[in-house]
């Protein structure tokens, strides 16, 4: 990755990325990912467990455990990026054809856009809480900043998450180890007081720290397909699987240890307190680098959410993927989201709550028709041409995939467990969650049910017909604007 692709406006968006671009590299990966989840925002996940009486010790548990869960769907999506060359959401017009991937679509754009919501709502507040700046003026500086960064793309999104890690994990390594050694503001609580064990909080904490991470699948293989396509699969997932599990685990026992020790609702305003202990005006400064060091993950999302605006476009009216349509399209997400955010007024921590609960709902049946049918049912054999065009071997709606996600969401349902953790009311309850008493496995039915409705109904797929294809496809080459051999 030379300077001058650093400095220049990416080209490439939903097309397929030739070989001869194949310039990152697999060491990339790991400190990318583990940026991911190095932040404020995961902070405040670890606050879920011990607002509802869970320990910090069982909610960092949970969290870990969850977030491992989480991390494996993740990283397995991740090794489809070099192996096809293409964003996550192109690859699944094979599941659900050419035009029918607008019902993923949907799925992913709420999760993306979702995202940046609470993202910003969480800074929003933050920086009102610390120094009393103005939450109208703090959503526009960051909406505008994440979408510039997503406009040069892929190469200078990966410099600066470099430079921002860099920045950030010394801080971090500071407020942990005051914590650890005792040197910060520790609250004495009454032992009658101190949260406990309950199995509700600790599924719940455990369902959102796995969702959290299921809700990289849609965008994981956008960030590896510049890699080449020789790039080992298993050192790929294990890559990414280690730098996204260790800063989500460390970040959740951060905030479980905050939540518990500090009743802290808010990670900036908490990180500022234990800071300024340590040294006046230090928390100061691990706030603002906190902000800065987060506004790639503004981007992170604003990327991912234009590839899946111009997979849908393109999916009902071809277009030819310019510079022009993707700075079109960040705009337009960008002004949605400034707009969402600024008429949401909602507590960010219940906002957050339930939000990675329902994009949970939303993905869990997608990653499994995805991943089922690229690991158990086509094994990763494609026409890659054949995604760019409604008359190819995937054609324009694929039922399969279809019907198993809507079967995997509505089998979900009666497992449904929402509510309004700010104000304390339910949302829905679904008949099996009330009687589970608020157990949470809603996702583990819809990850095992979309799963093998869609591993049975691919079997009247006609695989050797499609590998015939995509033998032709390889021998003789093929025009990725859809124009087949």
């Amino acid at each position: 990755m030379n300077r001058s692709t650093i400095t220049q406006v990416e080209n490439r968006s939903i097309d397929y990325v030739p070989e001869g671009e194949r310039h990152a590299r697999l060491r990339s990966q790991g400190p990318f990912w583990f940026l991911g989840n190095f932040h404020f925002f995961t902070i405040s996940i670890g606050f879920v467990g011990p607002a509802m009486g869970l320990s910090a010790a069982w909610t960092a548990l949970a969290g870990t455990l969850g977030i491992m869960f989480g991390t494996i769907f993740m990283a397995f999506h991740g090794s489809q990026g070099p192996h096809m060359g293409l964003p996550q959401m192109i690859q699944s017009r094979a599941q659900f054809g050419y035009r029918g991937v607008i019902l993923a679509l949907l799925a992913t754009l709420f999760v993306f856009v979702g995202f940046n919501v609470v993202n910003v709502t969480l800074i929003m507040q933050g920086l009102k809480s610390v120094f009393g700046f103005d939450p109208t003026i703090v959503a526009i500086v960051s909406v505008v900043l994440g979408a510039l960064l997503s406009i040069y793309g892929h190469d200078l999104m990966h410099k600066v998450f470099s430079w921002t890690l860099m920045a950030t994990l010394p801080l971090y390594a500071i407020v942990t180890a005051a914590l650890i050694f005792g040197t910060s503001p520790a609250m004495a609580v009454p032992a009658e007081s101190m949260p406990g064990f309950n199995w509700i909080a600790f599924f719940t904490q455990f369902a959102i720290a796995a969702g959290y991470n299921i809700s990289y699948a849609p965008y994981v293989s956008d960030y590896s397909r510049y890699l080449p396509r020789h790039t080992c699969p298993k050192k790929l997932i294990a890559t990414i699987f280690v730098g996204a599990s260790l800063s989500g685990a460390w970040m959740i026992g951060l905030g479980a240890w905050l939540a518990q020790q500090l009743h802290a609702s808010d990670a900036l305003a908490s990180l500022n307190q234990v800071g300024n202990i340590l040294l006046p005006g230090f928390g100061n400064v691990v706030v603002i680098i906190s902000v800065l060091g987060f506004l790639p993950i503004i981007s992170l999302n604003t990327y991912s959410a234009m590839l899946t605006v111009l997979t849908g476009v393109d999916s009902v009216r071809r277009i030819r993927p310019t510079r022009r349509h993707r700075i079109i399209a960040i705009a337009t997400i960008s002004m949605v989201l400034l707009g969402c955010t600024l008429s949401i007024r909602s507590d960010g921590i219940a906002l957050l709550h339930t939000f990675l609960l329902l994009l949970l709902y939303f993905l869990v049946p997608w990653t499994a028709v995805n991943l089922v049918d690229y690991f158990f049912v086509r094994k990763g054999r494609y026409a890659i041409a054949h995604f760019f065009t409604p008359r190819g071997i995937y054609g324009a709606w694929q039922m399969r995939g279809i019907a198993a996600y809507l079967i995997g969401f509505v089998a979900m349902v009666p497992f449904f467990y929402i509510v309004d953790s700010g104000e304390n009311q339910e949302i829905f309850v679904g008949y099996f969650a009330r009687k589970l008493e608020g157990v949470d496995i809603a996702w583990l039915v819809g990850l095992v049910v979309a799963g093998v409705v869609y591993l049975l109904l691919a079997r009247s797929l006609d695989l050797r017909a499609e590998e015939e294809v995509i033998r032709t496809v390889e021998r003789n080459g093929h025009d990725f604007r859809g124009r087949l051999p």
